[in-house]
């Protein structure tokens, strides 16, 4: 049995400006520009390699496989696309290199990557190329590998982009734009739009790979194309909504939530507490007071005592964990 009751809407007044002194709060503080930014404390970052080499990443890499792709499609390749630089990754990377009038090195830097982009084609830019009106939004699915720009509720304009692998997923979950910045180095592209993820750095980025993009290739990042996340850099302001829609992560849902707690567990009791019809802002994996509220409530609803934490019986109540 599932609680079905009347939707609330968001808080006003007071409450509104409770939450948002909350989320201030629990981000670390103010956030601008120019300063530095609210990212989590548990140590997750969405790294973009600037060298590869023999040997290095020493495990499989979407990065890797990427661009054994694309020697691959320049004819230099023909080995197997398993993300390990070996011998014939390199040898490949010095065929190239000399046919671009570089060192032969074998080591992918970033004079190599600039001249393994060039030749690119991109896909027609979309249309309309003018700033949005009224309030924005973007909404990031996974599965489709599309980023859509709302307009007051309404979509506007839609971008391919890169997601992360399986193994480094981008995190599922609605989010904040809290960092604006041109200047994260060759393999983050143009453009970075940090989101306020509280387990790690992940941001919405160019890159110097555009051959990746509406693949999985990243480590969880958002990637698009440098002129794409321009344009999107221009017209988004700091504050604003980032809702990223995917595959449910596979989680134990073991641990005892309480106020406090982070992750990507919290986020999907957030989820299925809002489609539960529990008003609790933003699924935005920090537990707080209004995710402590709307958990009470639940409890109250199942005549659970209400200690406003989360423990196995309410992972069977919300359907995130089931009997054996």
């Amino acid at each position: 049995m599932n609680p079905r009751r009347p939707r609330r809407g968001r808080p006003g007044g007071r409450l509104a400006l409770m939450g948002l002194l909350w989320l201030f709060l629990a981000m670390g503080g103010g956030w601008a520009e120019d300063e530095g930014t609210p990212y989590g404390p548990e140590g997750t970052v969405c790294r973009e390699p600037v060298f590869l080499q023999l040997g290095r990443p020493a495990e499989p890499h979407p990065d890797v496989q990427g661009l054994q792709s694309r020697l691959q499609d320049l004819g230099l390749y023909d080995g197997p696309l398993d993300g390990l630089f070996g011998p014939e990754t390199a040898q490949a990377v010095r065929r190239f290199q000399q046919t671009a009038g570089l060192p032969p090195s074998g080591m992918v830097d970033p004079a190599t990557w600039t001249a393994l982009a060039d030749g690119v084609v991109l896909p027609v830019a979309a249309q309309p190329t003018e700033a949005p009106p009224g309030p924005l939004s973007i909404v990031i699915d996974v599965n489709e590998r599309t980023l859509t720009l709302y307009s007051a509720g309404q979509p506007y304009k839609s971008y391919p982009v890169a997601v992360g692998t399986s193994r480094t997923p981008s995190p599922v979950g609605e989010w904040l734009i809290v960092h604006k910045d041109s200047g994260w180095g060759d393999g983050f592209g143009t453009r970075w739009l940090g989101l306020n993820v509280p387990w790690g750095i992940y941001g919405i980025h160019g890159t110097n790979k555009p051959w990746s993009i509406g693949t999985q290739a990243s480590q969880g990042c958002i990637r698009m194309f440098n002129r794409d996340v321009e344009e999107l850099y221009r017209w988004v302001p700091l504050r604003t909504p980032v809702r990223i829609v995917g595959p449910t992560p596979d989680l134990a849902f073991n641990r005892t939530l309480q106020p406090g707690a982070t992750g990507a567990d919290v986020v999907q009791v957030q989820l299925r507490l809002k489609e539960l019809g529990f008003d609790l802002g933003y699924a935005d994996g920090r537990y707080g007071p209004q995710t402590e509220a709307a958990v009470r409530e639940l409890q109250r609803f199942y005549g659970l005592p209400e200690d406003g934490r989360v423990y196995e019986d309410i992972y069977y109540v919300l359907g995130l964990k089931r009997a054996p």
